[in-house]
Parts: structure tokens; sequence; C-alpha cells
């Protein structure tokens, strides 16, 4: 596809509902005229000529050169999940935290400084302290929902605010405009991790963030069948990250990008799904006797769900419950399901269970936890597309082991 068709394209799809966007962005047809995307199974491509093959190489001329950095399949993707956010241009990357990477290995230099929220997924946090700090980059965790603590922690050399909003996996809600006008006031970039609620439910681009990541691998698949994530932002800032991507290679394959493609299709239907189940979910768990507190956004006592409703259009799927008792306690309940997946991935059609302390953020040091707020005996559950009463009863199998 040429510069001219991507500028054709954007103006065919201004001003479409994201329902529309999610089936029709990104559709370039071949000669065949197929009505569904094809794979492009392709490691490289055959020039016209030489002097053809040098036009594309030195970017001259547009065109597909090599599939670690140009396929069609995976440009659809990007062009659609682009459209659905917002964003002028999106990259595709082999998976959630190789989007995470690619964003920070592009847009930050040895010298730098990041501030994060300290409630971000455990990997992210080992990425940033571990990784990053090997090559220069200093990082600042303050919790999510204390601006001034994200004031405070920004200093001069302040290159980058990274959150994610809904928090994992205490649901905790930030204020994307405020966090944007702080970026805005110390020229940093705001990055958000849009996993949890997708653009389906939240556009953080247009509340001021200036680049959103993704784990692909969750909702947009929705079936937990591929493993893949995605960059979205300006083209400005884009071009960085495909630079790196095409540098050092951590790039979405054509397969799972059809997969993403076709997941886009439902999206909105799926979350809207997955957050009215979650929300009956919630409000049952809060009646139960062995459950001692519920984190989830939708409901009216949470601290963020005013936030939420106003920046939100749905709560999501994703909500934790704390038990009475500690870890044995939460490994109880959690063995004694019979429906529920005890996995750590989440935005799948099949309900999912995990104990975070021991899982997902299991490898922070205790003390990263407790500040995190993931103790012993929490829960996480993101909830499915079962049926809720099958989903509560399976819940009560397990709550049922504590007495």
């Amino acid at each position: 596809m040429t510069d001219d068709d991507n500028n054709d394209q954007d103006i065919a799809l201004a001003g479409l509902h994201l329902d529309t966007l999610a089936v029709r962005a990104g559709i370039a047809r071949t000669m065949e005229g197929e009505h569904a995307e094809p794979i492009f199974l392709t490691s490289s491509y055959v020039f016209d000529n030489a002097a053809d093959a040098a036009a594309r190489f030195s970017g001259t001329t547009a065109g597909n050169v090599y599939s670690r950095y140009t396929n069609p399949t995976v440009r659809a993707f990007e062009q659609r999940i682009a459209a659905l956010e917002g964003g002028e241009q999106a990259v595709g990357t082999a998976s959630g935290m190789a989007a995470i990477l690619s964003t920070c290995m592009a847009l930050l230099k040895s010298g730098d400084h990041v501030v994060c929220s300290r409630n971000v997924f455990g990997t992210t946090v080992n990425l940033f302290s571990k990784y990053l700090a090997k090559f220069g980059v200093e990082v600042s965790f303050v919790p999510l929902l204390e601006l001034d603590q994200w004031r405070d922690a920004i200093r001069p050399n302040t290159a980058m605010l990274f959150m994610e909003t809904p928090s994992n996996p205490l649901c905790e809600v930030a204020d994307l405009a405020a966090m944007a006008e702080l970026a805005k006031a110390s020229d940093s970039l705001l990055v958000v991790d849009n996993c949890f609620c997708t653009p389906a439910l939240q556009t953080p681009l247009a509340m001021g963030a200036d680049i959103v990541v993704h784990s692909a691998t969750k909702y947009l698949d929705g079936q937990g069948r591929c493993v893949g994530g995605a960059v979205v932002g300006s083209r400005h800032h884009m071009e960085e990250v495909v630079t790196f991507l095409r540098t050092c290679g951590p790039t979405m394959s054509p397969f799972n990008a059809w997969v993403f493609l076709k997941g886009l299709e439902t999206l909105r239907l799926r979350m809207e799904a997955h957050s009215r189940s979650a929300q009956e979910l919630a409000e049952w768990l809060q009646q139960q006797p062995a459950v001692d507190k519920v984190f989830y956004a939708g409901l009216p006592d949470h601290p963020g769900h005013e936030l939420a409703c106003r920046q939100q259009s749905a709560f999501g799927g994703v909500l934790s419950f704390t038990v009475t008792g500690g870890k044995q306690q939460a490994w109880s309940v959690i063995d004694g399901v019979r429906i529920m997946s005890l996995t750590a991935n989440l935005g799948d059609a099949k309900t999912t269970i995990v104990h975070p302390a021991t899982t997902t953020h299991g490898r922070l040091s205790e003390q990263d936890r407790a500040s995190a707020g993931i103790s012993d005996n929490l829960i996480r559950v993101a909830v499915g597309l079962e049926h809720i009463d099958d989903l509560k009863a399976d819940l009560q199998r397990g709550l049922a082991t504590l007495g």
C-alpha cells in the first residue's frame, strides 16, 4: 500500500464509529478481490528491477522490503488499531512487553529519567529497574493516584511518565487529563498501557496521552490464541519505534496479526459483555462472608468510581478481591474452582483466576509488593464470557473451602 493509499483510507474512515473501524479499517484488497483479510506468509518480496529494489530499501519509494518490518497483514492490524485508538500510526510488536521495550529503546537515551506508577505489571517493573538501568536510564516509582508525588518525582532529565489505568490487579484509576497536563508541563512523554480497557472503553490519546501501548495477547485477541503487542501514537514518535524494530527485530508475525485483526472485529461486543459480567460478579462478591474487600471501579464505593465514569465507557472485565486469611486461604479458594482457568493471562473468552503475589508479581520483592498493595490474600479474576450464574457457583465452590 502506498502513502497515497494510506491518505485515501484516512479520508474514507474519517468520522466512522469504533464498531465500523473495528471491522473495516486496514483493509486493502489484492487483485484477487478477497473479502476477508489475507495472510501474507512471506519473509521477503520480489522487486521489479534493481532500481526498484534500491528505491524501496532507501525508503524513497513505498513498498514491502522484508517482513521483519514491512508485511501487509501486520500493516492492516497496525492501521486498524491506530484507527481505534485515534492515533496517527501504530506499530505491531512480538508481545506486549516488546511494545513497552520498543517504546523505551526508541524514545529514551542514557541519562534520561522515567517516572513510573508503582502498580504496573511486575515484568514492567523489572524492565525499568533491572534492564533499562543497565543502559543508564533512571526510574522512580510512585503511587499511581498521588499526583503530588508524580510532580515531586519529576527531574530536569525526566523524559517519560509511564502508567497503567486501570492498574493491574487493584483496578486503580488515574486521572488521564491531569497526567497529560503534568507531562506537557515537564516536557515529558505520557505513555499509557491501555490493556485493561482497550479503545472500546477508553482512548487515552484523546485525553492528552502521547503514546498508548497494548498487549494484543489480551483483549485485542480475546480468545487466548496468540502473543503480540502494539504501540500507537504520532507518526513522529512511531518513526523512531519502527526504526528500532527494523534494527532489532521484536516484530509481530503475519499470522498473529491476522488473528488480532479478526479479534478486533468483535472488540466492543466482547468488552461490553466482560464488563457486564464483571460488574455483577463484583457486586456478588461483596456479599460473601469470606471476602474482605473487592477491587473493581464499577462499584460505587471504589475510590476511582467517579473518575472511571468520566473517562471510561464501562469498567472492564478484571477485578480482584481479598479473602479472610493469607496465602493458604487464597490458594484454597483458587484450587476449589472447577470452571475458571488457573492461568496468569487475561482478556480471554474463558474466565481466568490467579494469585498475583506468587505469579504475575511474584518476582517483585516483598517490599515492592507491599508498596503496590499486592497482599498474600489477594485473588485476581479476569471475567470471561461464560454465564454469570455458573461463574458465581464456581467461586462459591472455592469460597466454601474456607468454611
